[in-house]
């Protein structure tokens, strides 16, 4: 189904109206919102899969080797992202869930405890980037630290701080800010140099005399560079730390992160930069369409924690993330995000529709419909075409769950694996949980004498 000629504009809260106003032909036709009621289902199936599957007893953390009908496979590593991540969702879960707030919170624990005792390293300080198995450093997998993967940390502390109230969490929040602050924090420029030795070395530069693979840091990225993903995520985690630590570098941390991603990560006509030097000169790569929705999301949350919820400038690059995503990396034909391609010119060249973008869009679709439904209904169409397109492809109708990747025509790619390192419940959980928030709250707010405006089309 062409979106643009065979669906009318569908503003959130007012859905079931516009559907029984419509002619009867298009209404089979079009793709409908999702309500909260569908996404509490989806989101609670989901979590019920995931716990306690996941939950490693007798190593510690979460298990990360999972198969497309939740059998438990071989563990192969202890990755700090993962394992910050799945912390993170249980207790944002606990949180949204009242009814599983204990149950959650336990979950949420048994994260922590792990982070705190075996990721973190208790010799050199910091967080491990990677342990084998059994929760030790291996010579194989290196000693090599990362910001991204201590943002996560991070961002799982601050969580449980938020929602349980832990004095241990808020301090491995604290201790891994800390550590960032010492040891990555780049003074000179701005931002965070990325790759740090054990010791809390960073390392600033590569040596060019050095084979390519001796060049890259843990995400692949040139000594000495800074990235657009690693700076995101410390702008998430950042926001979170913010809301439950009142020192006031981190507000001034949060701040610089904000300006970082907004003014230098974000440029016209909707586009992220991916890399930099370190001084913040943009190197040359392609738009990753999921970043961008994600990044929309990321920038109007860090606003609305430094007390800024309405600013003009933020919305507008919020909307701009948003709306170049859907000029180029959108399927106008089934829905979804491509993952990858140019600026402009030329249409995405990698078509792949991967989990995290999928759930990432569904959530900055909902976002922008909520701030700017009532003067285009462009958002309220792809949030439910991009809705159908998630229960028809991504969702595992059979074992529940997210597959990795669909085709763009919504046909499975791989083995429908439901974790792995980089794939936890994290991009899916948040995006599920914060558009039923945002149609919840849309519901009991919305005046009826003030409708949105929308266009048959």
């Amino acid at each position: 189904m062409h979106a643009d000629t065979r669906t009318r504009g569908l503003a959130l809260t007012f859905a079931a109206a516009l559907l029984a106003s419509a002619p009867a032909a298009r209404a089979e036709d079009a793709p409908a919102p999702p309500t909260p009621g569908e996404l509490r289902k989806v989101l609670g199936a989901e979590m019920a899969r995931w716990h306690p599957a996941a939950l490693d007893r007798e190593v510690g953390g979460f298990r990360q080797e999972i198969a497309r009908d939740w059998t438990v496979r071989p563990e192969r590593s202890k990755f700090l992202v993962y394992q910050a991540r799945m912390t993170w969702t249980a207790a944002a879960f606990a949180e949204f869930e009242p009814s599983r707030r204990d149950e959650y919170l336990g979950y949420a624990r048994h994260g922590l405890a792990f982070l705190d005792s075996a990721m973190r390293d208790a010799e050199q300080g910091g967080f491990h980037w990677t342990l084998d198995a059994r929760g030790k450093l291996d010579p194989a997998l290196g000693d090599e630290k990362h910001v991204y993967g201590t943002s996560f940390v991070v961002y799982a502390g601050a969580k449980l701080r938020a929602v349980g109230g832990d004095d241990l969490a808020l301090k491995v929040a604290r201790d891994a800010f800390d550590w960032l602050e010492v040891h990555a924090h780049d003074a000179e420029h701005g931002g965070w140099i990325e790759a740090v030795r054990r010791d809390g070395t960073p390392v600033a530069s590569y040596d060019p005399a050095a084979p390519v693979a001796k060049r890259q840091d843990r995400l692949g990225v040139y000594y000495g560079y800074k990235s657009m993903n690693s700076h995101i995520h410390l702008l998430e985690a950042l926001s979170e730390l913010a809301k439950v630590d009142d020192r006031p570098i981190v507000r001034e941390r949060l701040r610089e992160a904000f300006q970082i991603v907004r003014d230098k990560v974000a440029v016209e006509p909707g586009a992220l930069n991916l890399y930099f030097t370190r001084d913040w000169r943009p190197v040359p790569a392609h738009d990753s369409f999921g970043h961008d929705v994600e990044t929309a999301y990321l920038l109007v949350e860090a606003a609305e924690v430094l007390h800024m919820p309405d600013d003009e400038a933020t919305w507008k690059a919020a909307r701009s993330l948003v709306d170049h995503a859907l000029d180029w990396g959108w399927d106008d034909r089934n829905g979804g995000f491509y993952d990858k391609g140019d600026a402009f010119a030329a249409p995405a060249y990698d078509r792949t529709k991967v989990w995290w973008t999928q759930a990432e869009g569904l959530n900055a679709l909902a976002l922008l419909d909520r701030r700017f439904g009532r003067e285009t209904d462009r958002y309220a169409r792809a949030l439910a075409a991009q809705w159908a397109f998630i229960e028809r492809a991504m969702l595992d109708p059979e074992f529940g769950g997210w597959f990795a990747e669909a085709e763009p025509d919504g046909g499975r790619k791989g083995d429908g694996a439901k974790a792995s390192p980089w794939k936890a419940d994290y991009h899916t959980s948040r995006a599920l949980m914060n558009v039923a928030r945002l149609l919840e709250s849309g519901a009991e707010a919305e005046d009826p004498g003030s409708p949105r405006k929308v266009n048959h089309r």
